[in-house]
């Protein structure tokens, strides 16, 4: 790879965990030298992120019908992007998976310099599928991701990225977990209080005893999986809310969930208590060791974007 050739980092679309992104890419420019975007140039670099950041809401807006929009679509997308010059967003169209199937405006890509060298932050559906499939080196996607689909399941949970990290088969993938953002929900048991004898602790031993329904999304049966392990599970049997039922309102009929949350206010009304924090549903980022190792640079760039990052809740 010559100096000038960019190194491709594979990010979400849309959404908090892209905004998650660009705010450490913020953080991160404010730290770099040389190139495009040295330090006393990071206010432009901020400034792009927070453009970005609030095109995409305003896209969003116009999707939920929340505003509408002053020009259509074609004619937006071509304000919004600039095809002359790397170090400027562009956006591309995605079909939206409302009834008929609009169009809706999404990121594509970004160019930043950092610690010297040139990285191009990619827009993807599937930024993790991406790395496992070698097209990336780097990537950002959900944490939850990786239980999901990569860690194997095992009598006893996981609680901390060693553990993640630990569960993954190298035969099965390349792709590691580096580091966390901070952008973080959590999984987290809530129940209804008359479930718990007197004294007892909403938290993982106390599922370990239970038996009977635990209410959880059906799309996180393998996390959950993971999270609690299987050991505690062997008594408990899956019950899943209906469709146009909300999560936090199914737990309190069924007595026991896994929920995301973070106040947990919804869970309050709804007369739940909340226990242990389960696993953290964080943005992270992620290398496909095999990919990385061929690359001159990405050693530097992994470690400008998953260093000094305080507020993760996914610790070695």
């Amino acid at each position: 790879m010559t100096e000038t050739e960019a190194i491709r980092v594979a990010v979400p679309r849309k959404g908090r965990p892209l905004e998650a992104v660009l705010e450490r890419v913020a953080d991160v420019a404010a730290h770099a030298a040389g190139g495009r975007t040295p330090s006393d140039d990071a206010d432009a670099v901020a400034a792009v992120a927070d453009e970005i950041i609030s095109t995409l809401r305003h896209e969003k807006a116009i999707t939920k019908g929340r505003t509408d929009p002053a020009a259509d679509v074609y004619q937006r997308l071509a304000t919004y992007s600039d095809l002359d010059d790397d170090y400027e967003p562009e956006y591309t169209l995605l079909r939206d998976d409302r009834q008929g199937m609009p169009r809706r405006i999404v990121f594509d890509s970004l160019t930043v310099d950092i610690d010297g060298v040139p990285v191009q932050f990619v827009g993807r559906e599937e930024p993790f599928r991406a790395l496992r499939t070698h097209e990336f080196a780097l990537g950002f996607d959900s944490a939850d991701l990786v239980l999901e689909e990569v860690v194997e399941l095992e009598p006893e949970g996981v609680g901390s990225l060693a553990d993640v990290n630990a569960r993954i088969d190298p035969m099965n993938t390349d792709v590691r977990v580096v580091s966390g953002l901070g952008d973080t929900v959590y999984h987290t048991l809530m129940a209804r209080p008359e479930i718990l004898p007197p004294g007892a602790d909403l938290d993982r031993e106390f599922v370990a005893d239970y038996e009977g329904d635990l209410c959880i999304s059906p799309r996180y049966e393998r996390l959950v999986e993971a999270v609690l392990g299987t050991r505690p599970l062997e008594g408990v049997s899956f019950a899943y809310p209906d469709d146009d039922r909300e999560e936090e309102a199914a737990i309190a009929d069924v007595g026991l969930g896994v929920y995301l949350t973070m106040t947990g206010s919804t869970a309050r009304e709804h007369g739940l208590i909340l226990g242990d924090h389960l696993f953290p549903s964080e943005t992270v980022l992620m290398e496909n060791i095999a990919e990385s190792a061929e690359l001159s640079g990405a050693e530097r760039v992994r470690e400008a974007l998953s260093d000094g990052v305080q507020e993760t809740e996914i610790a070695v």
